[in-house]
């Protein structure tokens, strides 16, 4: 436990004293941020805010673990470094998307074809990786079934030990995509995806926490409805420093923000997150946990596929904050009012996650 603690410490004060020192630094280059001309005109006030705050999330979380690592004199596990892998592995995507809307001076950074191919080589590395590695209780970071709240009976090698790999790369990519996109478009008002991160994050350090005290692993006496998760304890310590982490960078993001944390940071939570829901089992129940994100891409999904079929409408612009902001809601009432939706949502997850449990 002490390790959880010294994890998300260490990362709230790497951020909170790191971001202003990395502000001044992108003030000085004049790495401002570029508005969408078509988004809502209040915006335009916002127009050079420094953005690729997402580099010290990413560096505050790194440091965050190293640090756990070094009070508990042990190395990282392979699942710690996988979830690394995949967070800083889609914050240099975002970072090149950031770099290169500065570098053109315009709001739109790498073409989708090239954030798509850089997403998709990182994830498949990721899923591959995550394969390998068994430890002494043959037991790998990440397994071939698809999961809601532990290892079901749905195992995607049932098709054969390549097919099964195969089709493992496929889903893992898709959960990769989809997060890393979801908490992307969330990035749209000061704190907003920020706030969300915490409580979704937050969420994850109780699960690795309760895994990590009903292993299956770790106990003679296990019960049977441990959970087969190879390093619940480790997965526990990144999520708790991504947590403290952005804790700190809310600091300075929250209205008006004097930093934006940018592709970089968005992909990189949204990698995080996606590494956490594979490696601890629990793919489907992230659907709930980090549900703000998911309501949130759901409307651009619904926007872009009715307006194709009918022509119309369902919100007055997406994503959904942008919505409520046309509507006259002010900036901040909409932040706080979905980090409160985001809390409901994480603990109906969690509610679940210890129901199921309770009553096997």
């Amino acid at each position: 436990m002490i390790a959880i603690l010294v994890s998300a410490a260490v990362a709230l004060l790497v951020a909170l004293l790191g971001t202003p020192v990395f502000i001044r630094f992108l003030v000085h280059k004049n790495y401002g941020q570029f508005v969408r001309q078509d988004g809502p005109t209040g915006h335009f006030i916002k127009r050079g805010t420094p953005q690729m705050g997402g580099v010290v999330i990413i560096a505050a979380t790194v440091i965050g673990v190293a640090a756990s690592m070094m009070v508990s004199s042990r190395l990282p596990s392979v699942s710690a470094l996988l979830v690394l892998y995949l967070m800083a592995g889609l914050g240099l995507v975002g970072f090149l998307d950031d770099f290169t809307k500065i570098r053109k001076q315009r709001s739109l950074g790498l073409t989708p074809r090239a954030k798509l191919i850089g997403q998709g080589v990182v994830g498949i590395s990721f899923a591959v990786l995550a394969l390998q590695f068994p430890n002494e209780n043959s037991r790998t970071p990440a397994s071939t079934r698809i999961s809601f709240l532990r290892d079901t009976e749905l195992d995607l090698a049932f098709f054969g030990a390549t097919a099964g790999l195969i089709l493992f790369v496929i889903w893992a990519n898709l959960l990769v995509s989809a997060w890393s996109n979801a908490v992307n478009v969330t990035d749209g008002l000061d704190g907003l995806a920020t706030g969300v991160s915490i409580i979704t994050f937050g969420a994850y350090v109780l699960v690795g926490i309760w895994q990590l005290n009903q292993s299956c692993q770790f106990y003679a006496t296990a019960g049977p409805r441990c959970y087969e998760v190879r390093d619940p304890q480790d997965l526990a310590i990144v999520a708790a420093a991504v947590t403290g982490a952005c804790v700190g960078f809310l600091w300075w993001n929250a209205n008006p923000a004097k930093i934006f944390m940018g592709d970089t940071g968005s992909l990189a939570l949204g990698g995080a997150l996606a590494g956490l829901s594979i490696l601890t089992r629990t793919e489907l129940l992230a659907v709930i946990i980090g549900g703000m994100f998911v309501l949130i891409v759901s409307s651009v999904v619904i926007q872009v596929s009715f307006f194709k079929m009918t022509g119309r409408r369902v919100f007055k612009m997406t994503p959904l904050h942008h919505h409520f902001e046309l509507s006259g809601w002010g900036e901040v009432t909409i932040v706080i009012r979905f980090w409160l939706i985001a809390g409901l949502l994480a603990g109906l997850g969690m509610g679940i996650f210890y129901a199921e449990w309770v009553a096997s």
